[in-house]
């Protein structure tokens, strides 16, 4: 997954501290920077750095106890993280009120609504966009290319994040056209989609029942040599929305069997299908094909998974998804999963759920 705010601040430190090497014998300036891992590591503040990159550093801070942290903490514990994750936001304001990330993170926090979230992300794109182009035409006056890119990529990083949530918050809001303008902006930017933009394209795409459009997705990420493959969990999910929409029972079927071969607890995720707090920084970093990086296209996927009315509750789709996937468990996590056995059965088509049919669309019940 794409942006680690820890392995950043690592790189925005490493290429300022490259560039005060510039005038130094070339020998000592190899031995001084391998010296750097271990300074960053134990002396971080006696590196040479901007106020903008103490920010950086704050932000990162604040990443590690909002997003990775909170999610699972107690009542007790929230509060405090909550409260530390602030001010560490407002301190790394005070030192570069041009912190695009900070300035996203901390309205986050205090938006009310989705919606008005949407509506600040839309209202400072302009001039979030400004400023990293600005601060990229600087960075390639570097003398040195390998610097000038990493130093440009860097650069435009903020509003790669920033349109990427955009888009993630239009999707949520029920804008699908336009979450796919700010993909489409995101791949031509960023056409090694660092920002993970296909995810999101691929569930807005299931919304709008375009398989086309999905097609030519998973044609575009076949194509960009660095991903793991077309066959991610949003994908996979997106085309089990659209075949369950158009009633290819079988399809959709195999299609889940896809996602429990290449995911591991997959059943019970996709049976519990819990909805995670979206990431405030990005996109949760975790491995590809590990059971978090499901989690997360799960709780994602909820849009689509609560679509319709349903005896369940969870919406049409994701009703049949917590039936089928039961069915595809194991014995061990059948028994980790009675609580959701017994809500698959206690309505009127959830009779049988390991014999006869296991969801009332099959038999044109609820739909």
């Amino acid at each position: 997954m794409a942006f680690d705010p820890h392995r950043e601040d690592y790189h925005r430190l490493a290429l300022r501290f490259a560039r005060t090497l510039d005038d130094m014998d070339p020998t000592k300036a190899a031995k001084a920077f391998v010296n750097f891992g271990r300074r960053f590591a134990q002396d971080r503040d006696a590196l040479p750095q901007t106020d903008a990159d103490r920010a950086f550093h704050l932000v990162a801070e604040a990443t590690t106890l909002i997003d990775y942290q909170l999610p699972f903490s107690t009542d007790e514990e929230a509060e405090t993280i909550i409260s530390r994750g602030h001010q560490l936001l407002e301190e790394a304001l005070s030192l570069d009120p041009k912190c695009y990330d900070a300035m996203r993170m901390e309205v986050a926090g205090r938006c009310a609504s989705f919606e008005e979230y949407y509506t600040f992300l839309l209202e400072r794109r302009d001039e979030v966009k400004a400023r990293c182009a600005e601060l990229a035409a600087e960075a390639r006056k570097d003398t040195s290319q390998e610097r000038a890119q990493v130093a440009t990529d860097l650069a435009q990083r903020p509003y790669l994040r920033w349109i990427a949530m955009l888009a993630s918050k239009a999707l949520i809001c029920g804008r699908n056209k336009e979450t796919l303008r700010l993909c489409e902006e995101l791949f031509s930017l960023d056409p090694a989609d660092t920002a993970d933009a296909r995810f999101t394209a691929a569930l807005a795409y299931a919304k709008l029942e375009d398989e086309q459009g999905l097609d030519q997705l998973e044609t575009r990420c076949q194509a960009i040599p660095h991903l793991y493959g077309s066959q991610d969990a949003w994908m996979l999910l997106a085309r089990l929305a659209m075949a369950h929409k158009r009633r290819d029972f079988p399809l959709a079927r195999q299609t889940l069997a896809r996602i429990v071969e290449l995911y591991p607890q997959a059943s019970p995720i996709l049976a519990r299908q819990r909805e995670l707090p979206d990431g405030v920084f990005a996109r949760l970093s975790v491995p590809p094909y590990s059971e978090d990086e499901l989690v997360v296209a799960v709780s994602e996927a909820t849009v689509l998974f609560q679509e319709g009315r349903d005896l369940l509750a969870r919406g049409t789709l994701g009703s049949w998804v917590l039936r089928e996937s039961l069915t595809l468990a194991t014995s061990e996590q059948r028994a980790d999963l009675q609580d959701m056995i017994s809500l698959a059965e206690s309505v009127p088509g959830g009779r049988g759920l390991f014999g006869g049919p296991s969801s009332p669309s099959d038999e044109g019940g609820v739909r």
